[in-house]
Protein backbone atom coordinates (compact mmCIF):
# COMPACT_ATOMS: atom_id res chain seq x y z
CA UNK A 1 0.00 0.00 0.00
CA UNK A 2 0.93 3.46 -0.62
CA UNK A 3 2.85 5.41 2.47
CA UNK A 4 -0.12 7.56 2.33
CA UNK A 5 -2.84 4.75 2.63
CA UNK A 6 -0.37 3.67 5.63
CA UNK A 7 -0.56 6.67 7.28
CA UNK A 8 -4.27 7.31 7.35
CA UNK A 9 -4.73 3.39 8.82
CA UNK A 10 -2.13 4.05 11.55
CA UNK A 11 -3.81 7.43 12.34
CA UNK A 12 -0.47 9.44 11.91
CA UNK A 13 0.06 12.51 9.30
CA UNK A 14 1.48 11.33 6.48
CA UNK A 15 5.09 13.75 7.52
CA UNK A 16 4.98 11.49 11.02
CA UNK A 17 5.10 8.33 8.73
CA UNK A 18 7.64 9.74 6.06
CA UNK A 19 10.03 10.16 9.04
CA UNK A 20 9.38 6.35 9.70
CA UNK A 21 9.98 5.42 6.25
CA UNK A 22 13.36 7.62 6.84
CA UNK A 23 14.47 6.05 10.18
CA UNK A 24 14.00 2.65 8.51
CA UNK A 25 11.10 2.15 10.97
CA UNK A 26 8.69 1.00 8.26
CA UNK A 27 9.54 -1.63 5.58
CA UNK A 28 8.88 -0.49 1.97
CA UNK A 29 10.49 0.38 -1.40
CA UNK A 30 10.57 3.37 -3.24
CA UNK A 31 9.41 3.44 -7.07
CA UNK A 32 11.47 5.21 -9.17
CA UNK A 33 8.03 7.91 -9.75
CA UNK A 34 9.27 8.59 -5.92
CA UNK A 35 5.71 7.17 -4.67
CA UNK A 36 6.70 4.69 -1.42
CA UNK A 37 4.96 1.46 -0.99
CA UNK A 38 4.39 -0.01 2.60
CA UNK A 39 5.56 -3.90 2.41
CA UNK A 40 4.76 -4.19 6.35
CA UNK A 41 3.35 -7.04 6.62
CA UNK A 42 2.70 -8.38 2.77
CA UNK A 43 5.20 -10.13 1.12
CA UNK A 44 8.17 -8.68 -1.06
CA UNK A 45 7.57 -6.67 -4.07
CA UNK A 46 7.11 -8.76 -7.48
CA UNK A 47 10.33 -9.17 -8.96
CA UNK A 48 9.91 -8.36 -12.72
CA UNK A 49 9.85 -11.61 -14.60
CA UNK A 50 11.92 -12.55 -17.54
CA UNK A 51 9.91 -12.36 -20.83
CA UNK A 52 9.04 -15.15 -22.56
CA UNK A 53 9.93 -15.05 -25.92
CA UNK A 54 8.13 -16.78 -29.04
CA UNK A 55 9.25 -16.59 -32.55
CA UNK A 56 6.51 -16.57 -35.41
CA UNK A 57 7.26 -17.34 -38.70
CA UNK A 58 4.94 -17.85 -41.48
CA UNK A 59 4.80 -17.88 -45.37
CA UNK A 60 1.71 -18.31 -47.77
CA UNK A 61 2.59 -21.59 -49.78
CA UNK A 62 4.52 -24.86 -49.44
CA UNK A 63 6.72 -23.54 -52.50
CA UNK A 64 7.90 -21.55 -49.71
CA UNK A 65 8.96 -23.75 -46.91
CA UNK A 66 12.79 -23.05 -47.58
CA UNK A 67 12.50 -19.43 -46.93
CA UNK A 68 10.63 -20.48 -43.73
CA UNK A 69 13.33 -22.54 -42.11
CA UNK A 70 15.67 -19.24 -43.24
CA UNK A 71 13.29 -16.68 -41.38
CA UNK A 72 13.32 -18.97 -38.53
CA UNK A 73 17.25 -18.81 -38.73
CA UNK A 74 16.96 -14.65 -38.65
CA UNK A 75 14.75 -14.54 -35.88
CA UNK A 76 16.89 -16.80 -33.84
CA UNK A 77 20.15 -14.67 -34.77
CA UNK A 78 17.77 -10.84 -33.97
CA UNK A 79 17.40 -12.83 -30.52
CA UNK A 80 20.19 -14.05 -29.56
CA UNK A 81 22.09 -10.96 -30.35
CA UNK A 82 19.18 -9.15 -27.65
CA UNK A 83 20.00 -11.65 -25.32
CA UNK A 84 16.45 -12.76 -25.38
CA UNK A 85 15.80 -16.81 -24.29
CA UNK A 86 13.44 -18.30 -26.81
CA UNK A 87 10.72 -20.33 -24.92
CA UNK A 88 8.77 -21.15 -28.06
CA UNK A 89 9.35 -21.90 -31.73
CA UNK A 90 6.31 -21.19 -34.00
CA UNK A 91 6.41 -22.08 -37.98
CA UNK A 92 3.31 -22.06 -39.79
CA UNK A 93 2.05 -22.24 -43.65
CA UNK A 94 -0.63 -20.23 -44.37
CA UNK A 95 -2.35 -16.77 -46.34
CA UNK A 96 -1.45 -13.88 -44.36
CA UNK A 97 -4.90 -12.18 -45.42
CA UNK A 98 -7.41 -14.74 -43.78
CA UNK A 99 -7.89 -15.56 -39.85
CA UNK A 100 -7.24 -19.21 -40.41
CA UNK A 101 -4.34 -19.79 -38.84
CA UNK A 102 -4.98 -22.01 -35.81
CA UNK A 103 -0.77 -21.85 -34.45
CA UNK A 104 -0.76 -17.85 -34.54
CA UNK A 105 -4.40 -18.54 -32.62
CA UNK A 106 -2.76 -20.79 -30.24
CA UNK A 107 0.16 -18.23 -29.80
CA UNK A 108 -2.00 -14.83 -29.11
CA UNK A 109 -4.17 -17.27 -26.28
CA UNK A 110 -0.83 -18.25 -24.58
CA UNK A 111 -0.31 -15.54 -21.43
CA UNK A 112 2.66 -17.09 -20.49
CA UNK A 113 4.45 -15.84 -23.89
CA UNK A 114 5.02 -12.06 -22.92
CA UNK A 115 7.01 -10.71 -26.25
CA UNK A 116 6.38 -12.30 -30.34
CA UNK A 117 8.92 -11.62 -32.22
CA UNK A 118 8.62 -11.76 -36.03
CA UNK A 119 10.44 -10.52 -39.08
CA UNK A 120 8.03 -8.20 -40.46
CA UNK A 121 4.27 -7.28 -39.61
CA UNK A 122 2.70 -9.20 -42.27
CA UNK A 123 4.35 -12.09 -41.33
CA UNK A 124 1.68 -11.52 -38.45
CA UNK A 125 -0.86 -10.31 -40.21
CA UNK A 126 -1.51 -8.22 -43.31
CA UNK A 127 -4.54 -6.30 -41.65
CA UNK A 128 -4.83 -5.22 -38.01
CA UNK A 129 -1.54 -5.45 -37.11
CA UNK A 130 -2.13 -2.56 -34.54
CA UNK A 131 -5.30 -3.52 -33.01
CA UNK A 132 -3.33 -7.31 -32.07
CA UNK A 133 -0.72 -5.01 -30.56
CA UNK A 134 -2.86 -2.92 -28.84
CA UNK A 135 -4.59 -5.69 -27.17
CA UNK A 136 -1.53 -7.75 -26.32
CA UNK A 137 -0.23 -4.12 -24.54
CA UNK A 138 -3.16 -4.26 -22.60
CA UNK A 139 -2.64 -7.66 -21.39
CA UNK A 140 1.26 -6.85 -20.69
CA UNK A 141 2.59 -8.53 -23.77
CA UNK A 142 4.71 -7.13 -26.26
CA UNK A 143 5.06 -8.05 -30.41
CA UNK A 144 8.62 -7.28 -31.26
CA UNK A 145 9.12 -6.78 -35.23
CA UNK A 146 12.70 -6.90 -36.01
CA UNK A 147 12.47 -5.00 -39.83
CA UNK A 148 9.74 -2.02 -39.49
CA UNK A 149 8.68 -0.46 -43.16
CA UNK A 150 10.63 2.56 -43.79
CA UNK A 151 8.10 4.69 -44.55
CA UNK A 152 4.45 4.78 -44.89
CA UNK A 153 4.40 4.36 -48.59
CA UNK A 154 6.29 0.50 -48.17
CA UNK A 155 3.51 -0.36 -46.12
CA UNK A 156 0.60 1.57 -48.22
CA UNK A 157 2.02 -0.68 -50.93
CA UNK A 158 2.06 -4.06 -48.88
CA UNK A 159 -1.13 -3.07 -47.94
CA UNK A 160 -2.56 -2.90 -51.82
CA UNK A 161 -0.61 -5.79 -52.55
CA UNK A 162 -2.62 -7.55 -49.90
CA UNK A 163 -6.08 -6.66 -50.80
CA UNK A 164 -5.62 -7.36 -54.78
CA UNK A 165 -4.52 -10.64 -53.87
CA UNK A 166 -7.32 -11.29 -51.73
CA UNK A 167 -9.98 -10.25 -54.08
CA UNK A 168 -8.37 -11.85 -56.91
CA UNK A 169 -8.56 -15.16 -54.61
CA UNK A 170 -12.13 -14.42 -54.09
CA UNK A 171 -13.05 -14.18 -57.19
CA UNK A 172 -11.23 -17.09 -58.76
CA UNK A 173 -13.05 -19.37 -55.90
CA UNK A 174 -15.82 -17.87 -57.26
CA UNK A 175 -15.75 -18.71 -60.48
CA UNK A 176 -14.48 -22.27 -59.40
CA UNK A 177 -17.89 -22.36 -57.75
CA UNK A 178 -19.86 -20.76 -60.18
CA UNK A 179 -18.39 -22.97 -63.19
CA UNK A 180 -18.78 -26.30 -60.81
CA UNK A 181 -22.59 -25.47 -61.00
CA UNK A 182 -23.25 -24.84 -63.76
CA UNK A 183 -21.54 -28.28 -65.18
CA UNK A 184 -23.92 -30.00 -62.07
CA UNK A 185 -27.34 -28.58 -63.71
CA UNK A 186 -25.82 -29.58 -67.08
CA UNK A 187 -25.22 -33.19 -65.84
CA UNK A 188 -28.44 -32.82 -64.49
CA UNK A 189 -30.74 -31.79 -67.34
CA UNK A 190 -28.78 -34.78 -69.43
CA UNK A 191 -29.78 -37.11 -66.99
CA UNK A 192 -33.49 -36.15 -67.39
CA UNK A 193 -32.98 -36.25 -71.23
CA UNK A 194 -31.63 -39.61 -71.48
CA UNK A 195 -34.78 -40.98 -69.01
CA UNK A 196 -37.24 -42.64 -70.64
CA UNK A 197 -40.84 -40.36 -70.59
Amino acid sequence: MKLSQYAKKQGVTYRTAFRWWQAGQIQGYQLPSGTIVVTEGEQEPPKEREPRVAIYARVSSHEHRPNLKRQVERLEDYCAAKGYQIALVVTEIASGVNDSRPKLLTLLRDEKISHIVVEHKDRLTRFGFRYLETLLELAGRHIEVVNLAENNREDLLADLTSILYSFTARLYGQRRRAKRKTEAIVQQLQAEEEEPS
